[in-house]
């Protein structure tokens, strides 16, 4: 777990950067990550500040030279899946990290677990986390003035495109309004920021594939119009004040970290507890919905390189590969020799309201300009998750088999 403990922005020595597989944000904690959340992510106890460190390394730390100043970023949604990675490659490239969390009565840091330095180790510990929301325009504009960020990454997001359905009003005020609070905050800053916004392939909605920086917006959900909004807003701050703000419209990315109520992860889940005789159905909606699908740890990288150029300006970030729900099954489940069609489920209550039918995005301006592509494939991808949910499944059936947790409390 991460304790939250009163603590300086002590400079420490540089860490090298965590394997995208290490621990998988599995680990020591107790807690369910809140995927849904205005910041995606929180803690329990103290307020104020935690600090982290890197995963296992090894080896000499490179110590920043005599007056060397490291690079400040400060993180919303850190506690996500985005948010963890991008705090491993901020820390592994010498940054200091800081990331604002919501108050909850769960730990809910996990995915950071992994990175966990004890904060009376002020040489070591590198991230802070504070409390703050992005629905509290006080709490965003107090760390902003106290922490004089460099880099401002906005990750957080009620990011679950069915439950902005049933929660409309909440997305709209922590997607677009919160996006709004906090360009407001880096704006009133006594020190310039650069300020990185979340954009979403969702944005793009019926727009027909491919699409581009240049393709029209034209959002099925409230989540999706809520970006498009929070995109705008980061525009108009930047050409009304000069910001040097960025948007990132990347598409579907996934990884081991993703939420399982996400379909990618969902559906791997299922995987290895069926794999392990745990389930034996999983229950699904639309499985002609066709996706560009990336890894998260990739996608962070271009993040970071949008916010080094000497311009700012808005990227699509894409494999600029689709596949559809149908095929992301026969991946996963083909890989541990299983029919899907045996263990599928489709069920209407997983169909949205308005569907968005295809995307595929044209990342030719980031391939160009940044230098960006993607390392990781399709299949490397859903092997990856796989791999992963088979050993979380095999850790679940040890306490099975103990009779400490019921395995019939799904079908």
């Amino acid at each position: 777990m991460l304790y939250f403990l009163p603590s300086s922005a002590a400079s420490s020595p540089d860490l090298k950067m965590a394997t995208h597989e290490s621990n998988n944000g599995i680990g020591k904690s107790e807690a369910k990550v809140d995927t849904a959340g205005s910041l995606a992510g929180d803690g329990e106890a103290q307020p104020a500040s935690s600090q982290i460190q890197m995963g296992s390394g090894g080896g000499e730390v490179p110590r920043p030279m005599p007056g060397e100043r490291r690079k400040v970023a400060l993180i919303t949604g850190i506690t996500g899946q985005d948010g963890s990675y991008l705090t491993e490659f901020l820390l592994g490239n010498g940054y200091e990290v800081h990331g604002l969390i919501r108050r909850s009565s769960n730990f809910n840091t996990a995915r950071l677990d992994h990175l966990y330095v004890d904060p009376h180790n002020a040489v070591k510990a590198r991230m802070k986390l504070h409390y703050a929301d992005l629905s509290d325009a006080s709490s965003l504009r107090r760390w902003v003035d106290a922490l004089l960020p460099d880099e401002v990454y906005n990750l957080a997001a009620q990011s679950h495109v069915a439950v902005s359905f049933e929660i409309p009003d909440y997305t709209a005020d922590v997607v677009a309004t919160g996006a709004l609070r906090l360009l407001e905050a880096v704006r009133c800053a006594t020190k310039p920021a650069r300020y990185y916004q979340a954009g979403s392939s969702e944005m793009f909605g019926s727009t027909p594939p491919p699409q581009s920086e240049a393709s029209p917006f034209h959002p099925r959900s409230p989540y999706a119009a809520a970006k498009v909004a929070a995109h705008w807003y980061t525009v108009n701050y930047r050409e009304a004040y000069g910001l040097f703000a960025c948007n990132g419209i990347l598409f579907n990315h996934e990884s081991p970290r993703r939420g399982e109520n996400f379909v990618t992860r969902k559906i791997t889940r299922a995987v290895g507890r069926i794999r392990l005789g745990l389930q034996t159905k999983v229950f699904l909606g639309n499985l002609s919905a066709a996706r560009d699908w990336g890894f998260a740890g990739d996608y962070v990288e271009a993040m970071w390189m949008m916010l080094q150029q000497e311009e700012p300006g808005d990227y699509v970030v894409a494999t600029e590969e689709s596949h559809t729900v149908e095929e992301f099954l026969q991946a996963a489940f083909s890989y541990v020799g299983l029919d899907w069609k045996d263990h599928v489920v489709i069920d209407p209550r997983y169909f949205r309201p308005a569907e968005v039918d295809s995307l595929k995005g044209d990342s030719t301006k980031a391939r160009r300009a940044l230098g960006w592509k993607p390392k990781v494939g399709f299949q490397d991808l859903v092997k990856m998750m796989v791999d992963h949910d088979i050993e979380t499944a095999k850790r679940e059936k040890v306490l099975v088999d103990a009779g400490y947790i019921d395995a019939q409390q799904q079908p």
